[in-house]
């Protein structure tokens, strides 16, 4: 049997402590289903430190990543209050950071089926998300990773525009001024629109609906890269805008 409490609770004191850990899986015999659940023990530790859910993020959303993690379906994870980056990053809050250029969804109306979800869409926007592996060297399994909540740590997003195609939006990240990564939103799935839908089939299969206000971050259009301090990171879409961090 799985101890889901204490699992939670160690990657809960990793972060905190700013301490890597050993995979969960070197000791547990955890399955995806076990990491699930030790997901939303950690979530409602964070919920009972006063944090609100804020939206759903989106993993291995690249076919490639899926075959190297063997896997034929995306994870996910939840998005709250705390993690939203509006000006700035303080990563030396974070073990080690990682930066990718993502499409963002703002949910209108609160989603009952998977087959509503884009009609419930309000905006669309450039975003970004900060990863931060709770495990040393950033090295782990498929239930490691779900059961650290999909490596979610920080997110962003530029100004809202109206619900449009974003299936081919040209991606850049920049650090300091520098093309750091550069791809297309047809990277997540596409379509980010498939990601969505998968958000919602899976947040509904876990009983939790999308709710007014929250995001979707539907997954990421490049390759994540490390975040270091003292840096000035932009990520721009095509059509989309910008949106820029410090760190």
């Amino acid at each position: 049997m799985v101890d889901v409490e204490a699992l939670a609770a160690r990657l809960d004191e990793a972060a905190r402590d700013l301490t890597a850990i050993p995979k969960l899986t070197d000791t547990a015999p955890l399955d995806i289903s076990g990491a699930y659940a030790v997901q939303r023990a950690g979530i409602e530790r964070r919920r009972r430190a006063g944090e609100r859910l804020a939206g759903v993020k989106m993993g291995f959303t690249s076919r490639a990543k899926m075959a190297q993690m063997g896997v034929d379906d995306v994870i996910w994870g939840l998005l709250t209050d705390a993690m939203v980056a509006e000006s700035s990053v303080d990563v030396s809050r974070l073990i080690h950071p990682r930066v990718e250029p993502e499409i963002a969804y703002l949910i209108g109306r609160e989603v009952r089926s998977p087959a509503e979800v884009e009609s419930a869409v309000a905006g669309v926007a450039v975003g970004f998300e900060v990863l931060d592996s709770r495990y040393r060297d950033f090295k782990f399994t498929l239930p490691d990773v779900i059961a650290d909540n999909a490596s979610a740590a920080r997110f962003g997003f530029g100004a809202w525009h109206p619900p449009r195609d974003v299936s081919n939006v040209g991606l850049l990240l920049e650090i300091d001024g520098r093309a750091a990564q550069a791809g297309s939103s047809a990277a997540i799935l596409g379509d980010p629109a498939r990601s969505l839908r998968a958000a919602a089939r899976l947040a509904l299969g876990a009983g939790i609906a999308l709710e007014p206000g929250w995001v979707v971050l539907a997954g990421a259009a490049t390759a994540a890269v490390p975040l270091p301090k003292d840096a000035h990171v932009r990520v721009t879409g095509a059509g989309l805008g910008s949106v820029e961090v410090t760190t």
